[in-house]
């Protein structure tokens, strides 16, 4: 299966904070979801993608390219949505177009004028004058008017009303049933991405935890829950994170199978929703 990007042994050192290791990658066609708490690395992974900050060691390829070798063939390709988009605030709407769309050759000016009408966008009004949400629909109506092949989007809904993130949901996948075309999606909002999500990637404290289909995790992980005797030493090194109650526990476990023949007929199992996974691998080797 061909790869959009491919993340290779990727390392960036900085003052009380290191991204180690970090290897994964998207198949062409899908959307993948980067997920983890704040501060976990997400951004700072972006930024290496973009080449916004200098890696320390490590390889980046897009479309089978290296990305700071072919940064410009790379970029052309690419739309970036960020979670508080900048751009000139006294400027038009009219006139950030006009700067913008020179510097891609694929630039579809019909196309841009239909998101505009679709996302009730005022040309005329300054770029300051608009709501949150108004700045969002602009960025990503701009992301996709270069017929961009990969979209990145950096915590796009955080902040935002349901109606937009349904909107924005939406968006992506209808851009993705042309095949060729990916998306890389960063948010702690983890029931976005399980409505479009076809990947998940979990980094925490600077390390991929897991990079695996979104299908394949909710099938195999799950939420145990069982009478707090069960939770002798050997089953809470079993568990990926736990939480301890008055009349029982709950605790997250990477193997539905292994922990069926363990405790048999004692717990509850319950499939497990993106979040519940983020909250208690977050939480692992406490007491959640």
């Amino acid at each position: 299966m061909e790869n959009v990007l491919e993340i290779k042994d990727l390392r960036k050192d900085y003052e009380g904070f290191t991204l180690r290791d970090v290897s994964f990658s998207l198949p062409r066609g899908f959307i993948m979801g980067l997920i983890g708490p704040n501060g976990a690395g997400k951004t700072t992974i972006i930024k290496l993608i973009l080449n916004v900050v200098k890696k320390s060691a490590g390889e980046i390829k897009v479309f089978g390219a290296d990305s700071l070798e072919n940064e410009v063939v790379v970029k052309s390709r690419i739309g970036f949505v960020h979670d508080t988009p900048f751009f000139y605030e006294y400027l038009s709407l009219k006139q950030l177009k006009a700067t913008v769309a020179p510097f891609y050759k694929n630039w579809d000016d019909d196309l841009f004028h239909r998101l505009i009408r679709e996302f009730d966008l005022p040309l005329k009004k300054a770029f300051s004058k608009l709501s949150r949400g108004m700045k969002m629909k602009f960025a990503l109506a701009l992301a996709l008017s270069h017929r961009a092949d990969f979209i990145i989007l950096d915590e796009p809904t955080s902040g935002l009303d349901p109606v937009f993130g349904r909107e924005l949901l939406g968006r992506l996948s209808e851009f993705i049933q042309d095949e060729r075309k990916s998306v890389l999606f960063s948010t702690h909002i983890t029931s976005d991405l399980e409505r479009i999500a076809d990947f998940i990637t979990f980094i925490d404290q600077g390390r991929i935890v897991f990079s695996s289909a979104k299908d394949e995790i909710l099938e195999q992980w799950g939420v145990v829950k069982g009478p707090n005797e069960l939770l002798s030493e050997d089953n809470k090194d079993f568990f990926r994170g736990f939480r301890k109650r008055e009349f029982g526990f709950e605790a997250l476990c990477s193997s539905v199978s292994e922990a069926r023949r363990r405790f048999g007929q004692r717990v509850v199992i319950e499939k497990p929703s993106l979040e519940d996974i983020m909250f208690y691998m977050t939480r692992r080797g406490k007491d959640a």
